[in-house]
């Protein structure tokens, strides 16, 4: 990520590439501050996420820095786009291994610009050092605002909620494996068009902001799905006290993740435990099942409905045959992967 065009100093790098995606909000002073300032919208509360992505970890090396960037903006907006929040803007720190060149900070902004435009966001500040021993690393921090007491929460699904999740599943998961593969592994075997597709639901996932107002209006309790699908709700389950049963049959899987499926049997379990599907899972009472579904459609959003909120602990998943699957993972954990 270097050669003989690289960035002088820290305040070039930050004023060259940086200060112009704060275009439009006064409050970042265009950099030149250490702090930003943002004046919460009357009757909203302010909705605060961080993740971070690390190269190693969340991205490869040779990942072009612009589905990098894209990707760092959209996990977290993924989360706001979960609690029915209207993305404001985002902190952004950046730790490199060493100085880098012009050419990588040209990409990488025009992702992060692209994404931004995308989702309706603005850079409002931030940090960059060097880390020679270190992956790159970049973490963001994103705000969104909500009406005051409306932001949905994952500890608030009932007995009797139904589950439903938006858009496919597994599509990451798979384009992971895809994008990582040796030429005679199922890449090799798939149409050129199903492999663009699934590496593409990995490189640059896209939050379910339309949900919003289906998500204000009839939502019980909602999360993104990052960890894999049953994991997450396992966490939706226990914040809520309650349990679930989904049925694998009634997963949402797009044809190119089902075709990939079909070559290489053992991706099968990916669209319940895979993670990086940043689609929304949420919970909505029976009545309001009807008016949700309306909604989501009006925005252009795929939902499915999946299975049911009871009294109890836990998750099970249901296969064709009615028996509980036993799972070889639960999902994804960054202490035991």
């Amino acid at each position: 990520m270097t050669n003989n065009d690289q960035i002088k100093d820290e305040d070039s790098l930050i004023q060259s590439y940086f200060a112009p995606l704060t275009a439009g909000f006064p409050g970042a002073y265009g950099l030149e501050e250490d702090c930003a300032a943002l004046t919460p919208e009357a009757g909203h509360d302010l909705v605060l996420k961080t993740d971070a992505i690390a190269e190693g970890i969340h991205f490869r090396p040779e990942d072009a820095p612009e589905d990098v960037a894209w990707k760092a903006l959209a996990v977290n907006v993924s989360d706001l786009a979960a609690k029915a929040a209207r993305p404001v803007g985002y902190l952004l720190s950046l730790a490199f291994r060493s100085t880098p060149d012009r050419a990588w900070l040209e990409r990488f902004s025009g992702g992060l610009k692209a994404a931004q435009e995308r989702f309706g966001i603005v850079l409002m500040g931030g940090d960059t050092d060097r880390r020679p021993n270190a992956p790159l690393s970049v973490t963001i921090m994103a705000i969104g605002s909500v009406p005051t007491g409306r932001m949905v929460r994952r500890g608030t699904a009932r007995a009797g909620d139904l589950v439903y999740v938006s858009g496919t599943l597994g599509d990451s998961a798979i384009g992971l494996r895809i994008h990582s593969q040796s030429a005679n592994s199922v890449a090799a075997q798939l149409a050129a068009a199903d492999k663009t597709f699934l590496e593409q639901r990995y490189l640059r996932p896209e939050p379910r902001l339309e949900l919003r107002d289906a998500l204000l209006c009839h939502a019980r309790a909602a999360m993104d799905i990052s960890d894999g699908l049953v994991k997450d709700l396992g966490r939706l389950c226990r914040a809520s006290r309650v349990a679930a049963t989904i049925h694998a049959e009634a997963l949402p899987i797009s044809e190119p993740a089902r075709r990939a499926i079909a070559l290489q049997p053992e991706l099968s379990e990916l669209p319940l435990t895979g993670g990086d599907d940043y689609e929304i899972l949420t919970t909505v009472a029976p009545e309001e099942s009807e008016a949700f579904e309306a909604l989501a459609r009006a925005a252009g959003v795929a939902v499915a409905q999946i299975g049911s909120v009871h009294e109890g602990s836990g998750t099970r998943v249901l296969g064709a045959d009615g028996q509980p699957l036993n799972l070889q993972r639960g999902g994804y954990d960054h202490f035991t992967a």
